[in-house]
């Protein structure tokens, strides 16, 4: 209790809150720089990777939807693409309604480097659960449940 108040006061967890997120964060960021490097291409980067997954995810799209949907801007995802295109992970082509418009599609290269890298990445973190305890995967499991829930907040 306060000496001036009869109610009783909070405890200050702010500092322990502040440490705790920034634990999570180092943890987070760290668990995810391993899982990126575990890819079917290694020259290829986390941006061009995310392009082929938002085609193989999402259909085909124009440069600027895709410039959008990874916030970057137009020109620097048209060297993104430029590149993806020389190696043949994706295609460009005319709309069949609207021959102005071009559309970018990922082709089955494209689509085999999504499949193999998320295979690696899979199995990498499988290997890495095998070393825990059941108690040690089960937190973890809770504490996936948990960070979708804090994610999609």
């Amino acid at each position: 209790m306060s000496a001036t108040t009869d109610t009783p006061e909070a405890p200050d967890t702010t500092g322990e809150l502040s440490g705790a997120a920034s634990d999570l964060r180092m943890a987070t960021f760290r668990l995810a720089r391993r899982l990126r490097s575990q890819r079917a291409v290694d020259t290829m980067s986390d941006g061009q990777f995310a392009v082929l997954v938002a085609l193989k995810v999402h259909g085909l799209h124009t440069l600027g939807e895709l410039a959008e949907r990874e916030r970057v801007t137009a020109p620097s995802m048209n060297r993104t693409v430029n590149c993806l295109e020389e190696l043949g992970y994706l295609t460009r082509s005319s709309d069949e309604n609207d021959r102005r418009k071009v559309n970018i599609v990922v082709t089955d290269a494209g689509r085999e480097v999504v499949a193999e890298t998320v295979r690696r990445r899979d199995a990498w973190l499988e290997a890495a659960l095998q070393q825990l305890t059941d108690a040690e995967r089960a937190v973890l499991a809770e504490a996936a449940a948990i960070m979708r829930g804090v994610a999609d907040g």
